[in-house]
């Protein structure tokens, strides 16, 4: 009874914030990228996975990797040990849904577990790309060592402004900035970073996506590692066959894909949200190499915006084959993270092949659903933490923040 109350209270809070957003107050004033598809509410499905996660939080606030796969066995004793990259997409999860630290029904399990990712970068040192001293997890080694830095990133640009309180929020963004810096420091010079692992390309979208939205939140990100992240993403797509670079994809091409086309759609919209400031700058340039250095930059986001366009394009002419959307050839963390990719990348653009992509790749993640609410992977990531909240993450695409002119909203 208790749990059917539960989930009449998650449905009901849902109809009350379908299509609304929590916000994330840009410091500057750019130029607005439009929503382009409104967001619908809030399934049954969506609302017992939330209930599964809050009924698996650890004490401390932290998610563990939980329950594998019985083919797979346990990574050792991990089940129940407190992971960062779990803890952070368990919580996106959550704010995705409307729920943030100071509001909703599981503001409490939001708030304790932002506050273990929190802990957990104030404890870790201020050069190495680490933010935990957790290691081994099933996560880390399949997508790659810096998954828990990324992930983090990406929740608390997120969840940036939403806390309680002036002192956490000011907490929040003191680790945000700690993120950012050790990210910066560990860049290496093709726009990646050391990430060793089975399919470490997903990690690398999930680092595009973090940084991108960084910016279009008001972050303070160095130009040159974002612009190292953009060419990164030039590069892996030839825009004249359609492909992508398969390196670091596990000889799997929804996982090359789906990264890419995420990466290079995280681009656009960041060059989109500059277009019209710097417009202004090229009008109001005092010097001609001002004039120059300002347009160039236009110059570079359109081409940034065209190949984000061919990306799509491609990503649409595969989307359709079932043996590309299988994957590996089973369900595992690594499918569901790619779908939620590729949801928001087409989610940004809209129009009748979202809805048509959306519709199937929920029908799809539904009807894999377990009787307890949760999604478990069959292969590499069987993790239900992982599984569970990325499952929900695709489910909940159409709420995933673009920028607008007064921040990142969903």
């Amino acid at each position: 009874m208790r749990k059917l109350k539960r989930l009449a209270s998650t449905l009901a809070a849902a109809a009350l914030i379908s299509g609304t957003a929590v916000s994330i107050h840009a410091k500057g004033d750019p130029a607005p990228v439009a929503r382009t598809v409104d967001a619908k509410p809030l399934s049954k499905n969506v609302a017992r996975g939330l209930d599964w996660l809050a009924r698996h939080q650890l004490k401390n606030g932290a998610w563990g990797q939980g329950d594998e796969a019985a083919s797979m066995g346990q990574t050792g004793d991990m089940r129940d040990v407190p992971s960062v990259a779990d803890t952070s997409m368990a919580v996106l999860a959550y704010l995705r849904a409307g729920h943030t630290a100071s509001r909703g029904e599981y503001k409490d399990n939001v708030r304790r577990g932002l506050e273990y990712v929190m802990s957990e970068i104030e404890s870790s040192d201020k050069d190495s790309l680490y933010v935990t001293q957790t290691r081994g997890t099933r996560v880390q080694g399949k997508i790659g060592t810096y998954v828990d830095t990324f992930t983090a990133l990406l929740v608390l640009t997120e969840a940036k402004g939403t806390m309680a309180d002036q002192d956490v929020n000011a907490r929040l963004a003191k680790a945000l900035a700690k993120v950012l810096s050790k990210i910066e420091k560990n860049q290496q010079k093709d726009g990646t970073w050391a990430n060793q692992g089975w399919a470490p390309v997903l990690t690398q979208s999930v680092a595009a996506k973090g940084l991108n939205r960084a910016v279009q939140s008001g972050e303070k990100v160095d130009e040159n590692t974002i612009k190292r992240v953009e060419d990164q993403a030039h590069a892996n797509f030839d825009a004249r066959s359609g492909a992508f670079a398969p390196s670091a994809n596990a000889g799997v091409d929804l996982y090359s894909t789906a990264a890419g086309t995420s990466a290079l759609s995280d681009s656009a919209n960041t060059r989109q949200m500059q277009a019209a400031p710097l417009q202004e700058k090229v009008k109001e340039a005092k010097t001609e190499a001002e004039r120059a250095k300002y347009a160039a930059e236009l110059r570079d986001g359109q081409r940034t915006q065209a190949s984000a366009e061919s990306a799509q394009k491609a990503l649409i002419g595969r989307v359709q084959d079932p043996g590309f959307i299988r994957g590996f050839g089973s369900n595992g963390g690594e499918e569901f993270l790619s779908y939620m990719l590729v949801s928001e990348a087409m989610a940004a653009k809209g129009g009748a092949d979202w809805k048509k992509w959306d519709a199937s790749i929920t029908k799809l993640v539904d009807g894999v659903q377990n009787q307890d609410g949760s999604w478990t992977g069959h292969h590499c990531i069987t993790g239900r933490t992982f599984c569970t909240s990325a499952a929900l993450l695709v489910l909940m695409a159409d709420r995933a923040p673009v920028p607008t002119a007064s921040g990142l909203h969903g």
